[in-house]
């Protein structure tokens, strides 16, 4: 059974053993990006941008971005992701403000992580200022993400963060992506309930009644 073979085997077990071999074989760009358009499985398409990592870089990197404008949505994201274990500086271009607002959450998500791994420091204040677009989207999930981006980039979010925002949702997000910037360690499930709570019924009265 030939690697491209192994990598599209039935079993998720034997893929993701294949793509920890395939990573040291010479020639398997393609197939490693074209399986990860199309892996189902968490772990292995994991590995499968782990075995990109071992290839070439100078054969690897102008492949993957082409990946990120594919059609396709998965292979977009996983690509991103890709981008972010590789750490090439000038791939940064790459993440557009367009991706950052992408209206599939998932790549969003892994545009948010890879732009903050990758953005050098002239950017980062540009790039804070188009994620606080993105405060009260989505599920807890994609805002506990969107706010590990931001918190991320350090103390220049805390002027940006739109704590006086008409939209409540985007209002109690910033608050708890303030609350975490403070204590990187807090649980953000709660912070965000506090968040709302400091928003409803003012700093002061939410330590009076220790809430």
């Amino acid at each position: 059974m030939s690697a491209v073979e192994r990598l599209a085997a039935g079993n998720a077990s034997a893929r993701l053993r294949a793509a920890m071999t395939v990573g040291s074989e010479p020639g398997m760009v393609e197939a490693l990006l074209e399986r990860c358009a199309v892996e189902p499985d968490f772990f292995v398409r994991d590995m499968l941008t782990w075995a990109l990592t071992r290839q070439p870089v100078e054969l690897t990197v102008s492949k993957v971005l082409a990946e990120v404008r594919s059609d396709v949505p998965q292979a977009r994201s996983q690509a991103l992701h890709t981008l972010s274990k590789l750490g090439v500086p000038d791939t940064w271009s790459a993440i557009t403000p367009e991706l950052l607002r992408d209206p599939d959450d998932e790549i969003a998500r892994t545009a948010w992580r890879a732009a903050v791994v990758l953005a050098p420091e002239g950017e980062r204040a540009g790039l804070a200022a188009v994620l606080v677009t993105q405060l009260g989207r989505g599920d807890r999930m994609v805002q506990l993400s969107l706010s590990r981006a931001l918190v991320g980039l350090g103390d220049l979010i805390e002027p940006l963060l739109p704590l006086t925002s008409p939209d409540p949702a985007a209002r109690a997000h910033a608050r708890a992506t303030e609350l975490l910037l403070r204590d990187p360690d807090a649980a953000f499930a709660l912070d965000v309930e506090r968040a709302k709570r400091v928003d409803s019924l003012g700093p002061q009265r939410v330590a009076e009644l220790g809430a």
